[in-house]
């Protein structure tokens, strides 16, 4: 990838995805500039504080990883995900539009999309990433702003601080010796390591094949919820069954499964890690 001496701006570089993607573009070789609200401090809800950053970083590709990350369903969730997911979104495509920088955006696996049939977003948070979507299609159409869309699937690895995700509340519950409350375990899930998930944002901003395409990042393969938990146990030398059942499952769920042709066909993107083996990296890292 020839990224030595690109400028590229990462937001939500202080997140799971966007601190590895801002560790793995500069070993690349590339001039990379990190945005966050808890970092920078940079809220890209304002359009004046957008089109601040574009001035001063003058980026040429940017990688929008910021998000409201809150699949819960409730209405309260609402406009947090609506400001956060899809207002953010337009302020970073307006700035672009204006600068000529190429734009990569972070979708959901849960928004309507080939690989799930196309059915309906199940949550707010969903929602809004489907409306970003559709206003990076629009940018493209009209004001010809060279948008990806990439849509990781359950992404999973080390440094994943948010501990209300399954793999680190898990990994940290049994690392303590507690129990933990868990749903039934029957949702089909497509687990992509981060590493990997890395390589994909790296490759699609490079490529002009991908420009004005969305598509998956994930493996193609459905472990479900259960299998992945009582996989943790094993890894982690835990002899008791799962609680599974414990806690609700959550409504209208639907299967995060990748189709993972295109992102070969695109960017020449395949996953190189396996379900077991990130796992024991993910619970040696938590262990550490």
């Amino acid at each position: 990838m020839e990224w030595r001496g690109r400028r590229a701006l990462v937001t939500g570089a202080s997140g799971f995805i966007g601190a590895h993607l801002v560790r793995r573009l500069a070993e690349l070789g590339a001039d990379v500039h990190g945005a966050s609200r808890t970092g920078s401090g940079h809220d890209l809800r304002d359009p004046g504080a957008v089109e601040g950053l574009f001035a001063a970083v003058r980026p040429e590709v940017v990688f929008h990883l910021a998000s409201e990350v809150n699949g819960a369903r409730d209405v309260s969730v609402v406009r947090p995900t609506l400001e956060g997911n899809l207002k953010t979104a337009v302020n970073v495509l307006t700035a672009a539009a204006g600068s000529g920088c190429r734009v990569v955006l972070a979708g959901s696996s849960e928004e309507p999309r080939p690989g799930n049939g196309h059915t309906p977003a199940p949550s707010p948070y969903a929602m809004a990433k489907a409306a970003a979507t559709g206003y990076a299609e629009l940018y493209h159409r009209l004001w010809n702003v060279p948008c990806t869309i990439v849509r990781p699937t359950m992404v999973y690895g080390p440094g994943q601080r948010d501990t209300a995700k399954l793999v680190p509340y898990v990994t940290l519950a049994l690392t303590r010796g507690e129990k933990p409350r868990l749903t039934s375990g029957s949702k089909l899930v497509d687990w992509v390591y981060i590493d990997d998930v890395v390589e994909a944002f790296a490759l699609a901003g490079l490529s002009e094949r991908a420009v004005g395409q969305a598509f998956d990042v994930g493996t193609g393969t459905k472990v479900s919820v259960r299998e992945a938990v009582e996989l943790l146990y094993r890894i982690a030398g835990e002899e008791s069954a799962p609680p599974f059942g414990t806690v609700p499952d959550r409504l209208l769920d639907v299967p995060q499964v990748a189709d993972p042709e295109p992102a070969r066909e695109l960017i020449g993107w395949r996953p190189l890690v396996g379900l077991e083996d990130g796992l024991r990296r993910t619970v040696a890292w938590y262990r550490r």
